[in-house]
């Protein structure tokens, strides 16, 4: 359980410290320069990450906590394949992400509310409720800070979005998850 907890500290610190304290984090990337700073910051969340699998795979992080409902397979293989194409929206200039406003924030709480709902293991929970707080937190926070990208939209980024959101979707559930995981999904 150390394991699973210190990656949550290293993964969503860094996170929540950007989110809450956006001046003071950009004072230190000043200090820094933004390249180790980006570093650093890659580093602490990856060590963070690493962490959290090395926990996801301990049997001892493996008890439910609940047990899911037998909707919640269905209900989130469609939360998720939307969760992905949101966060493809965040990387390009289109409708969805002029409509949506934070699609990136958007689309990991859709992914994490799909695994909230689908499984009820210690591990997962921690780990997917961390996720649905850094993004709920970033999105209260930026419409606060009235973080908006202005822009021109464009058909083709959502078209991208669309397509690429649907590979990375089709990748996880056909690859990721039955072969990483060992957890077959279809």
């Amino acid at each position: 359980m150390g394991k699973l907890w210190l990656g949550v500290v290293l993964f969503v610190g860094p996170h929540l410290f950007s989110t809450l304290l956006p001046g003071l984090r950009d004072q230190l990337k000043e200090i820094f320069r933004p390249g180790p700073w980006r570093g650093l910051y890659s580093v602490i969340t990856l060590i963070g990450l690493v962490l959290l699998i090395m926990a996801y795979r301990d049997p001892a992080t493996a008890a439910n906590l609940y047990d899911p409902a037998p909707w919640a397979k269905h209900a989130t293989m469609l939360l998720v394949l939307i969760g992905f194409i949101l966060i493809a929206a965040s990387h390009g200039k289109g409708y969805i992400k002029k409509f949506v406003k934070h699609p990136m924030s958007l689309g990991v709480a859709f992914w994490s509310v799909g695994h909230l709902l689908a499984n009820g293991e210690t591990s997962v929970v921690v780990i997917f409720a961390s996720l649905l707080a850094i993004a709920l937190f970033d999105i209260v926070f930026s419409l606060a800070r009235g973080k908006v990208a202005v822009f021109e939209p464009r058909l083709r980024s959502d078209i991208t979005a669309v397509v690429g959101g649907a590979l990375v979707y089709g990748v996880l559930l056909f690859g990721f998850h039955p072969y990483v995981l060992q957890v077959p999904v279809v």
